[in-house]
């Protein structure tokens, strides 16, 4: 089966903003066939290897090589599938994605591979990717998202003695070795599924090796619920890992990342970011983010003008909606960057850092407390939202491996 179509379908994409008929090339791409049917929707050749493409080339790493896009075709295949089944469920449930919801997500993945939205575009063109399948991804997660939430968010319940028994037992882990871990997940049920994930695995290691970033690796490819916070498990200490993985992170004498991880039900990568013993001292800081929406220096350093300290922060983002503030609690320095931990560190309490670029835009932080020598245990919101987004995750697996199960999935 053969048919063509003109690259001038990107036209969908222009309701975002991306790239016009007269901008698109007007050679045609060839679909060979229909690789897999799924509830009578075809997902094609053409299809799965730019899915392929698309995935490797949204880490922001090396333009891929034939052989690497061949390696994780099979992974491709099995987002398109989950993909297709979750536009499906979102038109069932009337949930409608707006153009402008699409371009913000796209916006925010291209500055995470340390791109602008315009160069991801023109790189996903040049390597012959149709952007309209970034597009389609990024709705199907977006509707999925709020199907979830809207189903099941407001039915999750955290008891006080959920929380209570989380922060005992992470009192006592603070005794133990620690390590800052995340982690990719590749679902391989079947022996034949676990040879595919293997080479995608080893594929995947071989862009993070070169510079591609692991949070983005984990929100593209991950399967686990900690995808959706770029595969951060926080600290962990070696008893939490049950299986293969506890010898391979133990195995690792500084920061760095596991090679493929074989266990039951599929295949792990492991990024260890940090270590730190019991007798290591921790500083926790509370501060207020201001941030300015259209991202001038000088409109936030007038803003810094009126705010004498961390009490009015909020006060003087209130009254001006070019303005955002959020105050963040119990922050270990430990967790933050080299650039932001020097900045919490050196300002004074009650006084703002410099300006730096956050996000697409410029911020100041105020530094409100500031606690040395203190147990790195979270706080009661913290452990809550973290039981939370854990539980909303695996009913979002489970959800989306009953569609499966239902589904009418022909491959061919």
């Amino acid at each position: 089966m053969f048919r063509s179509i003109a690259l001038a379908t990107l036209m969908g994409f222009t309701a975002c903003g991306y790239v016009s008929a007269q901008e698109a090339a007007p050679e045609t791409l060839q679909i060979e066939g229909v690789v897999a049917v799924v509830n009578d929707d075809p997902i094609s050749f053409t299809d799965v290897r730019q899915r392929a493409r698309l995935l490797l080339l949204s880490l922001g790493g090396r333009e891929p090589t034939p052989e690497q896009v061949q390696q994780i075709t099979a992974q491709a295949l099995e987002q398109l599938i989950d993909e297709r089944l979750q536009l499906q469920e979102a038109a069932e449930y009337e949930v409608e994605i707006s153009d402008s919801e699409i371009a913000s997500s796209i916006d925010r993945l291209a500055q995470q591979s340390g791109l602008t939205r315009e160069s991801l575009v023109s790189t996903l063109l040049q390597s012959g990717v149709n952007p309209t399948s970034l597009e389609d991804q990024t709705r199907a997660e977006i509707a999925w998202r709020r199907i979830m939430n809207g189903l099941y968010g407001s039915r999750i319940r955290i008891s006080d003695n959920q929380i209570q028994e989380q922060l005992k037992r992470l009192q006592a882990d603070a005794q133990k070795e620690q390590y800052l871990v995340s982690e990719i997940f590749l679902f391989a049920p079947t022996p034949e599924d676990k040879t595919q994930a293997l080479t995608a695995a080893n594929s995947i290691l071989e862009q993070l090796r070169a510079g591609a970033p692991f949070e983005v690796a984990a929100q593209r490819f991950s399967s686990a619920p900690t995808a959706a916070t770029g595969g951060d498990m926080s600290w962990v200490v070696l008893d939490d890992f049950e299986d293969e993985r506890k010898a391979a992170v133990q195995s690792l004498s500084g920061p760095g990342l596991t090679d493929p991880i074989t266990v039951e039900d599929g295949i792990y990568l492991m990024s260890v970011r940090a270590k730190r013993d019991p007798s290591d001292s921790v500083t926790l800081v509370d501060v207020a983010r201001l941030t300015v929406n259209n991202g001038s220096d000088a409109d936030l350093k007038a803003a810094v003008e009126q705010i004498e300290g961390c009490a009015e922060v909020e006060t003087v983002a209130d009254a001006d909606e070019n303005l955002r503030a959020v105050t963040l609690t119990d922050l270990n320095v430990n967790d933050l960057g080299p650039e932001a931990q020097a900045m919490v560190t050196n300002t004074p309490v009650g006084e703002a850092t410099d300006i730096f670029a956050q996000s697409g835009t410029l911020a100041v932080m105020y530094v409100c407390d500031r606690r040395d020598d203190m147990q790195a245990v979270p706080s009661a919101e913290q452990i809550e939202d973290r039981l939370f987004s854990q539980q909303l995750g695996m009913i979002s697996e489970r959800s989306l491996r009953n569609l499966r199960r239902e589904a009418t999935i022909i491959r061919r």
